[in-house]
């Protein structure tokens, strides 16, 4: 490994973060300057925005052959997002949240994790099985905007106007060709950037003997994760705490349809899953989607200490892949003590969250 691998890792980070802020202000912007609803413009160009590093990332890594990278950097990505995103944002204040989320949102994300994991269990994701998750996405956003049509309210119109106007940041008064520039430019450095990250982060795996699959599962993951992660805290520190559960659900969405969806179905032959992946951090991701639901259930919050639980569940999924990488005998010790610890926490939040259910169904009757 030398230097330039490091240093095109860190501009195609950078170049990821820049695009995906420009591309969502700039779009927003136009969009708002040509009176789009706001909450169309959160359903379509924000939702886009914050996973356009991970959309990126994994078309370039399809289309030039490191399926690894493309399909390592989804499920990590989504992982990232749940146990490190929500954790250390209900870490900085206790996580509200809206019950249409719970209701509706976690579910589908959890029923759709679930479809396609028994898609991948053949080892190969198709390209109509892609083409067929991508046109998941767009009915789903389908749905979201009549469904919004149907429950406008002065409410969510001001809650959207809020967030947009935080967003945009005085960018509507602004002249049209800046705010088009911002598109145009952002997508460039989307397009160079994940160019950067791929190529030195497969150098930076070759070097250390890693696989690709492992960079993806974490360097890249956590790189293109950086939009969600800064705004989820953001909006956390800011008491503008059902933001950040939103932002994180909306992401993983779009990430399993839209990213994965697109990389499978613009392949000549769809995306190989390699067996580990299959074997170990697909189930990850599914568990920490499934744990969502008891945890959310329990007065309708994340609370501090159960993000400080769900981030150093990340930490110690990071740390046995990079053990398990260096072809050590701690993976062994580790993976025993975690068949231990993980189905008491498990046993402790599914009970916690039938408790907080029971008591929503017991205030909904009285």
């Amino acid at each position: 490994m030398d230097i330039q691998s490091i240093f095109g890792l860190a501009i195609g980070l950078v170049c990821l973060t820049l695009g995906a802020e420009w591309l969502v202000r700039g779009a927003s912007s136009i969009a708002t300057r040509f009176g789009i609803a706001p909450i169309v413009i959160g359903l379509t160009v924000v939702a886009f925005g914050t996973s356009a590093p991970e959309f990126a990332v994994s078309i370039g890594g399809a289309l030039t052959g490191n399926s690894d990278v493309a399909l390592g950097n989804i499920v990590g990505s989504n992982t990232f997002n749940i146990l490190l995103v929500l954790g250390l944002s209900a870490a900085v204040g206790a996580l509200t949240i809206k019950q249409r989320i719970i209701k509706r949102d976690i579910p589908i994300l959890l029923a759709i994790s679930v479809v396609i994991y028994g898609l991948i269990l053949n080892e190969l994701v198709g390209r109509i099985e892609g083409a067929a998750l991508f046109v998941g996405l767009l009915a789903y956003i389908w749905w979201l905007l009549q469904d919004a049509r149907k429950a406008e309210s002065a409410k969510v119109t001001a809650e959207y106007d809020e967030a947009i106007d935080a967003l945009d940041d005085g960018l509507v008064a602004r002249p049209l060709y800046i705010q088009i520039g911002l598109v145009v430019v952002g997508l460039a450095l989307l397009v160079l950037g994940s160019r950067f990250l791929v190529g030195s982060a497969t150098k930076i795996a070759e070097a250390f003997g890693v696989s690709d699959l492992v960079i993806g599962l974490t360097v890249v993951a956590a790189g293109t994760s950086l939009p969600e992660l800064a705004t989820s805290v953001m909006a956390a520190y800011r008491g503008q705490r059902d933001i950040a559960v939103g932002n994180v659900v909306g992401s993983n969405l779009f990430n399993t349809l839209g990213v994965l969806g697109s990389s499978a179905a613009l392949t000549s032959s769809g995306i190989p899953v390699d067996r580990e992946l299959i074997r170990l951090d697909y189930p990850v991701m599914l568990a920490a989607t499934l744990v969502l639901i008891p945890i959310c259930w329990n007065g309708f919050a994340i609370k501090r200490w159960e993000g400080v639980l769900l981030a150093a569940f990340y930490i110690a999924y990071v740390a046995y892949l990079v053990m398990e990488a260096g072809d050590s005998t701690a993976p062994e010790l580790f993976r025993t003590m975690m068949l231990i610890v993980i189905p008491i926490v498990l046993i402790a939040f599914t009970t916690t969250g039938f408790q907080g259910w029971r008591k929503y169904r017991a205030a909904q009757s009285a």
